[in-house]
């Protein structure tokens, strides 16, 4: 006897079960996936750091991003293809590699000498807001009251971490910086965002070899000089996995859920390095880290149990990323076909109007009334 499918309903679901099908989604793991690698890199920069030039140890963590995720690329085509990525996103590529590459990196290093690898890594939650602020306020992505009182709580941990306690302002500088970082990565995430539909293999790779070369080359005229090849290997391999291989989760993560989203989910990045500052590299840990992270960590809860659900009509757009055919991948192919998904190329959206849980993703940049 045949059986028809019959979808689920969310709206006759328990509120848990509605936030389980809402939220258990790939681009939500590679969010998780891409916080849990750059978390772990915090503490392993600052043990790097030692006798380390800031500017030059980033140069060598993002030449391992980019020189790793080069080969994959090469080994992933059988050979070297060249880009993909339309003329009109190439800006908007080169200035996240300036903001995400070169600045950020360098700040983040230069905090960390002054302050510890645990209040850092607490303190790098700020790059969530400071990502949502600039999703809502310039790329207009859509905010409601209870992600602004999520970032509000994430706001107060990090200022409790930053305030200076020792009478001096050295903590008060490595916080500064560190919250320079964040407001870099910030403009980074939001730039990405607009490329993010391209090969993610390719703009991770590009951006961490453009900013690997020219972070190197600045310590090197300032006249760095290299450390022993057992410290370039093991910041190389630190940068591939923390730099490179989360930066292309975070990418795709982008491409599912915007950026203020992905930037929500990739905050528990800190907690991850607080923990291995913690247990790994046996720093202290005062009551202010702890309350702190209190703070952040409700507001994360309150972003990740945001739904977000209306009418809103999908605009004529045309595109490539790799997709399958879902209700938002509706169009015929000029080309043969052999039903393989999913697949990559050109293709147009008509088109629609629907409501049904979602995300500011590529298909979702619509205005909210």
């Amino acid at each position: 006897m045949a059986h028809s499918f019959q979808p689920t309903r969310l709206d006759k679901m328990s509120p848990f079960a509605r936030f389980s099908v809402a939220r258990i989604s790939p681009a939500v793991l590679m969010a998780l996936a891409a916080a849990l690698l750059f978390g772990a890199s915090t503490p392993f920069a600052k043990w790097l750091l030692g006798d380390t030039p800031p500017i030059l140890l980033a140069g060598i963590l993002y030449l391992g991003s980019g020189i790793g995720l080069g080969i994959l690329r090469v080994l992933r085509d059988r050979g070297w293809q060249p880009s993909a990525i339309p003329a009109r996103e190439w800006p908007w590529l080169l200035a996240a590699i300036a903001f995400g590459g070169v600045l950020g990196p360098i700040l983040l290093l230069l905090g960390l000498t002054h302050t510890s690898a645990a209040s850092a890594s607490l303190l790098l939650n700020l790059e969530a807001v400071l990502t949502a602020l600039l999703a809502w306020i310039v790329f207009r992505e859509n905010a409601d009251r209870r992600i602004v009182l999520g970032m509000a709580l994430i706001v107060a941990g990090g200022a409790l971490l930053a305030w200076p306690r020792s009478g001096g302002l050295a903590g008060g500088w490595g916080a500064l910086a560190i919250a320079g970082a964040c407001l870099c990565w910030a403009f980074d995430n939001n730039l990405t965002r607009k490329v993010s539909g391209s090969d993610a293999l390719f703009v991770a790779g590009l951006k961490g070899l453009a900013a690997g070369v020219v972070n190197t080359g600045i310590a090197l005229l300032l006249g760095a000089h290299l450390p022993t090849a057992t410290i370039i290997g093991a910041a190389m391999l630190v940068g591939f996995f923390g730099y490179g291989v989360s930066l292309v989760l975070f990418v795709l993560a982008l491409r599912g859920l915007g950026a203020a989203r992905t930037g929500a989910y990739f905050s528990i990045a800190p907690f991850i390095g607080a923990l291995i500052a913690l247990f790994g590299f046996h720093e202290s840990a005062g009551v202010f880290l702890w309350i702190a992270a209190g703070l952040m960590a409700i507001g994360v809860w309150l972003h990740l149990s945001e739904r977000h659900e209306h009418l809103h009509t999908h605009l004529t757009m045309t595109h490539s990323h790799r997709h399958v055919h879902d209700e938002h991948h509706q169009h015929t192919h000029n080309f043969p076909w052999d039903g393989t998904e999913p697949h990559t190329h050109v293709h147009t959206h008509e088109p629609l109007t629907h409501s049904h849980p979602h995300y500011p993703d590529i298909h979702h940049q619509h205005r909210h009334e």
